[in-house]
């Protein structure tokens, strides 16, 4: 048994649930393991061991505080121990949005609960909460510094080569034309990963029938964020005319706010999302987890319709320049031996 094995095991143990039936759950892109733990009831609970308890197991948890003070379904921490990176949370089940979509639910009131909690986030998040949580600012400056990852490990993969310094440098100039008008309007809670893999729904009321998990990310920032990552998503297609909809149902919530900005922002992000995403994707590649590749060709017909907006015409050219149509989804990305 290794050590962290023995360390979850004494954790359990300390819990009452020494030699419990323990069942792994399927990961994400992240390093953090789920697995569902039968209580001597009879019940479930969910075991999750994260490795960096500071970055990860503590903001999860004073999140979940304020979004379940705020009136919307977390999973209930049962236990924990955030130095060791370990905790007992309450079991949402199975019943994700993509579960139930590929189940052959109907998407359209899926999407619209999902839309809805993002409307009500938006409305009853104190900007000034912020602070308390110490969450981080998802800024131009931030977002800046993460869509590099694209030019340090798609740009290599997909030429061969890695950028020169003037080439990275254009990047992020023509990037950063663009950015800060984007993050100029109204903000709220960014939960950063929503999308249909992170809200279950649950036999509960009104909002609370949406649970939501993964949001130890979560920081202050543009509230178009959040929406484009659920309605663009990088593994799923909406329904044809279905974003709009929704896109409409979230405007007509706020009717106060400039439209027009929200587009922008909206397109905006969404480019940055889209490119951040199949960066990390090549990168899970070459960690040989190949099977996120399969995701490449959605992700830039994504992005390349953000990139078709006049918003987006200083990121298109350099698009345009250096990695052209034709030669985006080209990687070399080793086999696995």
């Amino acid at each position: 048994m290794t050590e962290r094995a023995s360390q979850i095991a004494a954790f359990l143990a300390r819990h009452g649930l020494d030699g419990a039936k323990r069942e792994p759950l399927a990961g994400d892109a992240s390093a953090r393991r789920y697995e569902r733990v039968t209580t001597p009831d009879g019940g479930t609970v969910i075991l999750v061991d994260t490795p960096a308890p500071a970055e990860d197991l503590a903001p999860f948890i004073a999140i979940g505080a304020t979004l379940d003070r705020l009136g919307f379904s977390v999973p209930a921490i049962l236990a924990a121990e955030v130095e060791a990176g370990i905790a007992l949370q309450e079991d949402f089940g199975d019943g994700t949005l993509t579960r139930l979509l590929n189940a052959g639910e109907e998407a359209r009131p899926l999407y619209e609960l999902a839309t809805d909690v993002l409307v009500e986030l938006h409305r009853r998040f104190p900007v000034e909460e912020a602070a308390r949580l110490d969450l981080p600012l998802y800024d131009a400056a931030l977002f800046t510094r993460q869509v590099a990852l694209f030019a340090d490990v798609y740009m290599p993969a997909a030429t061969g080569r890695p950028l020169s310094d003037k080439d990275r440098a254009d990047f992020e100039t023509a990037w950063n034309a663009v950015v800060p008008g984007a993050c100029a309007g109204p903000q709220s809670l960014l939960l950063r990963d929503y999308h249909v893999d992170n809200v279950m729904r649950l036999p509960r009321p009104g909002l609370r029938a949406a649970g939501l998990i993964d949001y130890q990310s979560a920081g202050l920032g543009p509230v178009a964020y959040d929406l484009v990552s659920l309605l663009e998503d990088a593994r799923r297609d909406l329904p044809a005319g279905l974003e709009g909809v929704l896109l409409d149902r979230y405007r007509a919530a706020f009717p106060d706010r400039d439209g027009d900005a929200f587009r922008r922002s909206y397109a905006v992000l969404g480019a940055i999302r889209h490119t951040r995403i199949a960066a990390i994707f090549v990168r899970l590649a070459l960690q040989r987890r190949r099977g996120y590749l399969l995701h490449l060709p959605r992700v830039w017909r994504l992005l390349e319709g953000q990139l078709a907006k006049p918003e987006l015409a200083p990121v298109a050219d350099w698009f345009a320049r250096h990695l052209p149509p034709g030669t985006r989804a080209e990687l070399v990305v080793p086999e696995p031996d």
